[in-house]
């Protein structure tokens, strides 16, 4: 079947000549990959500050803890609608207001009296993470020639990755210093950098006739989006059902104490933000090779995990390797994206930022079942059987690309 008829189909060989003309805005793709290391530091600051903020505002860390759902639950609700409420809005200016409201989050959540000031705060961060991931891609191809693409999604998700690694542990420091209000503060003038940045660096980006007409579930007629994006999903649901989990794993199987769970953590993040860094390379020679071995080595380590986990050496080594691929899968996906879908990447980037956040909080959730059930190694296994799935579906999602030219 072919799918012309929902955009999906590659570009020609003239909008290829005009990429090799398109100028490169390097300066463009740096500052987005600091609103994307602000942003996600943003989103997860909480985590290490969930029992200073539970105190101050007098709740429970559970309910401190929905801080984070009530962030996902509004990027969901945004990527699917942000393409149509901005209209014709140029995306320079939409992703100049984006980086603005989150620096009005860090200030509502610093200033916060009670906790439905924060609530509100953490909604807006949310609204943030919807929008600007749903551009990502599109954005991406505005900035660099078509054969850059990847290397400039790599560069985003580097953001994603340093901010993965450093989030944690410096809120947690922040924290202990400056308390957790001071802590959300300091991102404030990171994000405000930020903006400056691409305000002298990013160029006029005029909206298309497909970003503010087209609908996200339209794309699924596709095969190979349809495909596609059931790949992405049973992916972050197999990735999550395990990741989510893994400290306790540490803790209680492994054995490690404080010091040496932090280690493995900060070489997790470490791994992943080298593997940001290579897979840019590796995906601009295949696009689909790496969305297919990804899954499978994950698989493959999260059931080596089971038979080696009481190992400290060995688990050291096989988290090592779950961070340098995981963090790279969803470079190449973003990648695909770019590539499937040429002139609806904003509109299918809203249904990818969907897709993927419901998908983590499904993967959470059953992996947090199994866990309390049958213990890590139920957990553990289903999530090698997802992973396996994803494999097999991003197989199918390649032979689907190569039928349809």
């Amino acid at each position: 079947m072919s799918t012309q008829a929902f955009d999906t189909a590659p570009t020609n060989s003239v909008s290829q000549q005009e990429g090799t003309l398109q100028p490169a805005y390097w300066s463009g793709v740096f500052a987005m990959t600091l609103c994307v290391f602000a942003l996600i530091a943003s989103e997860f600051m909480p985590v290490s500050l969930l029992t200073l903020i539970a105190t101050d505002l007098r709740v429970t860390e559970g309910l401190a803890g929905y801080g984070i759902a009530i962030s996902g639950a509004l990027a969901v609700l945004t990527s699917l609608s942000i393409s149509k409420l901005a209209g014709g809005i140029d995306r320079k200016t939409l992703l100049l207001m984006l980086t603005a409201l989150m620096s009005v989050s860090g200030l509502i959540v610093g200033l916060a009296t009670n906790y439905t000031m924060y609530m509100v705060g953490r909604a807006l961060i949310g609204v943030v993470v919807g929008g600007f991931w749903s551009m990502s891609a599109a954005v991406a191809m505005r900035l660099v020639p078509a054969d850059n693409v990847p290397k400039a999604l790599a560069i985003f998700n580097g953001g994603n990755a340093l901010a993965v690694v450093v989030a944690a542990p410096l809120g947690s420091y922040l924290g202990g210093i400056i308390g957790w209000r001071g802590a959300f503060f300091c991102l404030v003038p990171v994000a405000l950098v930020a903006m400056a940045w691409q305000w002298v660096s990013l160029p006029s980006m005029k909206a298309s006739p497909q970003a503010s007409t087209g609908n996200v579930f339209t794309l699924l007629k596709s095969p190979l989006v349809l495909l596609g994006m059931l790949a992405v999903g049973i992916f972050f649901m197999g990735q999550f059902a395990l990741f989510t989990y893994v400290r306790p794993f540490l803790e209680n199987v492994t054995g490690v104490d404080v010091p040496m769970l932090s280690s493995m953590l900060l070489m997790l993040g470490i791994a992943g933000l080298i593997g940001t860094v290579l897979i840019g390379g590796v995906i601009k020679k295949d696009i689909y090779r790496p969305l297919v071995v990804i899954p499978l080595l994950m698989a493959a380590t999260a059931l080596a995990l089971i038979v080696f986990g009481e190992s400290v050496g060995l688990t050291f080594v096989l988290l090592g390797l779950w961070g340098l691929v995981a963090t790279a899968a969803p470079v190449g996906w973003w990648a695909w994206l770019a590539k499937s879908v040429p002139k609806n990447a904003e509109v299918g980037g809203g249904l990818m930022v969907a897709v993927i956040q419901l998908s983590i909080a499904i993967g959470s959730t059953i992996g947090g079942i199994l866990f309390d059930v049958g213990g890590y190694q139920t957990t553990f296994t289903a999530s090698a059987v997802m992973l396996f799935i994803a494999s097999v579906m991003a197989l199918l999602t390649s032979r689907t690309a190569r039928s349809s030219i």
